[in-house]
C-alpha cells in the first residue's frame, strides 16, 4: 500500500483523537498515530456490536411474543438483518484495526508520518475554510449532521485538493475508498457526489478568475 494511502487513512481514524494546537501536532509520533487509529476502531467496533446485539434482542423478543402474522414475522426478520449487517460491519472494523500495525511497519514511516501531519494540520488551522466548502456543495444536508468518518473523509479530500495540490480525481478516488472501508453501503457515493460538485465550483471560480 501507497504511504500516503496509509497516512490518509491514519489521518481519518486518529483526526478525532489527535491535540488541535498545532504545536502539539508536531511532536506527535507514528506510534501515537497508530495508536490514535486502533482506538477509534476499537471504539466503533465495540459500538457496532452492542447496537447489533441490541437489535438482534429486538428481533428475536418480537418473534418471540408476536402472533403469527406475516407483518409482525417479516418485521422481526428485518430486524435481525440489521444485526447481521452490523455485526458484519463490527467484523470488517476488527480486520481493519488489527492489519493496521503490519501495513505501517511495511511502509515508509517518515513519509507516512510527514504526510498524516500536514493532513491533520492543515485541516486543524484551515477548519473554517474547509468546511465553507463543503457546506456550499451539500445539497440538503448540513454539515454537521454527518456520519463523523464521512465528514473527515470529505475534509481529507478538500483538503488534498484546495490546500495541497492534489489533482481533484487522485483526491476524490481516495476519498471514495476510503469511505468504502469506513462508512455505510451508500457512503462513497455521497462522498463522490459531494466531492464532484466541490471540484466542479472551483474550476467554475478558476474561469471566472
Amino acid at each position: 500500500m501507497q504511504p500516503r494511502r496509509i497516512a490518509r487513512e491514519l489521518t481519518l481514524l486518529s483526526l478525532s483523537q489527535m491535540p488541535n494546537a498545532p504545536e502539539r501536532l508536531e511532536t506527535q509520533q507514528l506510534t501515537n498515530l497508530v495508536l490514535a487509529a486502533v482506538r477509534t476502531l476499537t471504539g466503533e467496533i465495540q459500538e457496532a456490536l452492542e447496537t447489533a446485539a441490541a437489535e438482534l434482542r429486538r428481533g428475536s423478543d418480537r418473534l418471540l411474543t408476536s402472533e403469527t402474522r406475516a407483518v409482525d414475522v417479516n418485521s422481526s426478520k428485518a430486524m435481525v438483518a440489521d444485526a447481521i449487517e452490523l455485526t458484519e460491519k463490527a467484523i470488517n472494523r476488527l480486520g481493519s484495526a488489527v492489519e493496521m500495525p503490519e501495513v505501517i511497519q511495511l511502509s515508509n514511516q517518515q513519509e507516512v508520518r510527514t504526510y498524516a501531519l500536514e493532513l491533520l494540520k492543515t485541516i486543524n488551522r484551515r477548519q473554517q475554510e474547509i468546511d465553507e466548502i463543503l457546506t456550499q456543495a451539500l445539497q440538503d444536508w448540513q454539515l454537521h449532521r454527518l456520519p463523523r468518518i464521512d465528514r473527515d473523509i470529505l475534509r481529507i479530500a478538500v483538503v488534498e485538493i484546495s490546500f495541497l495540490g492534489v489533482p481533484d480525481r487522485v483526491a476524490i478516488n481516495e476519498a471514495v475508498e476510503l469511505a468504502k472501508r469506513y462508512s455505510d453501503d451508500e457512503g462513497h457515493r455521497f462522498i463522490n457526489g459531494v466531492l464532484r460538485r466541490v471540484t466542479d465550483r472551483i474550476k467554475a471560480e478558476a474561469r471566472l478568475q
